[in-house]
């Protein structure tokens, strides 16, 4: 029995949901992002108990089509931008259309209609958070984190982090430095 989880956007989300099914006995043969596939088929009993435990952690059980192809379309992205490799010159939308087996147009259509913004600000939200943890880590530059998400460049990168969060990704990193240290820059 398939299942598809609304919110499930991490490695905490995977365990969560893994330890809901055992407390209900049930034996899950994938949890990925957003997915769930289970040995046994649910009782109704036991399909509502599984969305009360699930709710308690901010996570929702979804059963229409739209809601589920909307949390497929996040968990590419999500897994594109924060757990993959892919090689640079991927055209997203095609990327997206066929990993979905649907028309972008399409995808992009619902998506800003349920979600209320299009998929490429929730792709540009999902860059810059990466970035923020990238930058964090300390482990890679800013060039080199530029590459590894595909901007056309540092300024590209600057640009957008800065519209989106405010700050320059220098002054992120320095702020953050500033706050583990419990130093307040005036």
């Amino acid at each position: 029995m398939k299942l598809y989880v609304k919110n499930m956007v991490c490695i905490r989300c995977k365990m969560v949901v893994k330890q809901q099914l055992k407390k209900l006995s049930l034996h899950y043969i994938i949890v990925e992002l957003g997915e769930v596939e289970i040995l046994e088929t649910m009782s109704n009993a036991q399909l509502l108990e599984f969305k009360t435990l699930l709710l308690k952690h901010g996570l929702e059980l979804l059963d229409d089509k739209k809601s589920i192809l909307i949390e497929k379309i996040k968990k590419v992205i999500i897994e594109l931008v924060h757990y993959s490799d892919e090689p640079a010159k991927v055209n997203f939308s095609d990327y997206l259309s066929e990993k979905l087996n649907h028309d972008y147009t399409y995808l992009a259509n619902l998506f800003s209609e349920v979600v209320g913004i299009n998929i490429e600000h929730y792709v540009i939200m999902h860059k810059i958070e990466r970035v923020k943890e990238l930058l964090v880590y300390d482990e890679l530059s800013l060039t080199e984190i530029s590459y590894k998400l595909h901007y056309s460049s540092v300024a590209h990168l600057s640009n957008q982090f800065k519209k989106i969060t405010g700050l320059t990704p220098s002054h992120f990193k320095k702020f953050k430095e500033n706050r583990q240290l419990g130093i307040v820059d005036p």
